[in-house]
Order: structure tokens, then sequence, then C-alpha cells
């Protein structure tokens, strides 16, 4: 889509005012702590781009205020990568560069935002290769240190420490089945069939760059088999969301172009989990 399509559908450019605008009504406020998740080209065009979202959040939150994303790692190894030929191995294991976070890019099927925030000066990311996620804020430090290794997304991971510190989801333009903090309910929901994965990644112990192996539930493929609660071709996040947001948990409203939603992270884990363990069999 050109920029005349962005400007026609977005009624002229979404400036950085007109998104705080819109983001307050949207009930986001001073000294929130916002995880977000963004599809720049839903909003409209947006003079300076993804630049332009972040002060825009940063206007809303304010100085008290934190943001946070999900980054991943774009050049993680494959995960498969261990059934190669020994030789192929060999090369990936000696020469493969470590995680870093200050240096390694976030995932790019997480869109721009994320890349561009956690290169914002005074972000922090978290140590986790594979699960990394940035914060900037008074709150980044005590949501990102010492992400937890295995079970990344359970207790102690960012994603539980977003619910302590009362924080919220937003959801810029981008789609329900997005919403990462899900996976923290897949961890805490009691539900039989919960699928577990095992990997390795390099990453730096000590200053030393080691191969490690992970645990974590399946977060690409799904923890659970959800086929017998959601309709097929459904994503299960997408059934989960829905249903939250016709139980009224949640805020709905327009940012530019884009229709956006602003959840309370605690109330997500309280009716995910719930969703998981009645419809899952727990």
């Amino acid at each position: 889509m050109d920029e005349k399509d962005l400007l026609d559908r977005s009624g002229g450019p979404v400036s950085r005012s007109r998104i705080s605008r819109d983001l307050a009504g949207l009930g986001l406020g001073a000294g929130d702590v916002v995880m977000f998740h963004t599809r720049m080209s839903a909003i409209g065009y947006v003079p300076g781009g993804s630049q332009t979202v972040i002060d825009a959040l940063l206007d809303v939150v304010g100085p008290a205020g934190t943001l946070m994303v999900t980054c991943g790692w774009n050049d993680a190894p494959p995960y498969d990568f261990t059934g190669w030929p020994p030789s192929w191995q060999a090369a990936l294991r000696a020469e493969h560069p470590a995680y870093d976070p200050d240096l390694s890019e976030a995932d790019h099927a997480n869109g721009r935002l994320p890349e561009a925030l956690r290169r914002r000066a005074g972000a922090v990311r978290s140590r986790h290769p594979d699960v990394s996620f940035a914060a900037l804020g008074p709150a980044a430090p005590a949501l990102m240190d010492d992400h937890p290794w295995d079970d990344p997304h359970g207790p102690g991971s960012p994603l539980a420490r977003l619910v302590s510190h009362g924080g919220r989801v937003l959801l810029l333009g981008a789609p329900l089945d997005t919403l990462t903090l899900l996976h923290h309910a897949e961890v805490l929901a009691e539900a039989p069939g919960k699928r577990f994965v095992a990997y390795e990644q390099p990453v730096i112990v000590d200053g030393r760059r080691v191969w490690r192996r992970f645990h974590d539930i399946d977060s690409e493929n799904g923890a659970f088999d959800y086929s017998a609660a959601v309709p097929a071709g459904q994503d299960p996040f997408d059934a989960i969301a829905r249903d939250m947001i016709a139980a009224g948990i949640g805020r709905t409203g327009c940012v530019g172009a884009a229709e956006s939603h602003v959840f309370d992270a605690a109330e997500v884990i309280g009716f995910a989990t719930a969703w998981m363990e009645d419809r899952l069999g727990g």
C-alpha cells in the first residue's frame, strides 16, 4: 500500500500528537507500564514511522511510565540443527556468534517497533536469547533483570513481572493472536497434555561463549493441542482474545485507522488460565 492509500484510509497523516490523543482515549496514562504490539501499516501514514510511535507512547506514559516489547533473536541458530550432518553441526557450533543483548537484532517477524525500542538510549534487554524482551523506562531493570534461562515465559519472567507491576498490554493495530502474554497463561494453566521443547543456543556466561540447552513450553507450535476447543482455521490466541473481549475485558478504539485494544495484564492472565483449564480439561 502506498502513502496516498495510507493517507486516504487514515484521513490524513497520523501524527505524534494524534497518536497520543488516541492512546489516551483508550485509557492509557501517566505512569503506566505497557507492553505493546504494533502493526504499522494498520495505523495509516505515520510521519517519522516507528520512532514517532515510540515518542507518542512515551508522551502518554510520561517519565514515570515504562514501555516493553517482545524481541526474540532474528539470527538465532535453527532449532533443528542438531539433526544436521555432524560436520555441519561442528561448523555452526564453532562459529555461530553468541546472543548479545546489545547487538543481536530483534526477530524481524515481530515488526519494526521492537528493534527500534531496544536501540533507544536507556533501553534494557533481557538475557534470554530465544525469548528476549526489551523495556524503556524506570521499571525496565525490574522487568528485564535475571530473565530465567529455563521456562522463560513462566514465574520470574518479564511477562510475570509485567503482571506483578500492574502492567497493561496494547495491541496497536496488531492482530489478536499476537498477544504474547498468553504464553504466560499457558505456563500457569493446569491442563493435561502440555507440550515442551528443548533447544540449544550460544550465550555469554561469565565472559565466555558457551552453548546452553534451554527448556520451555512449545511457544512456536502451541503449548497445548487446542483443536478440540477452537474452530478449525482459527488461531487459539485469537479465539481466547475474542472471548475475553466478549466478556467485557479491555477497551477497544482506533489509533489512526487501526483498531486497537488495551488490556490489564492481570485480567488477561486470570481469564486465559481459566479458559485453558476449562476448555482443555484441567
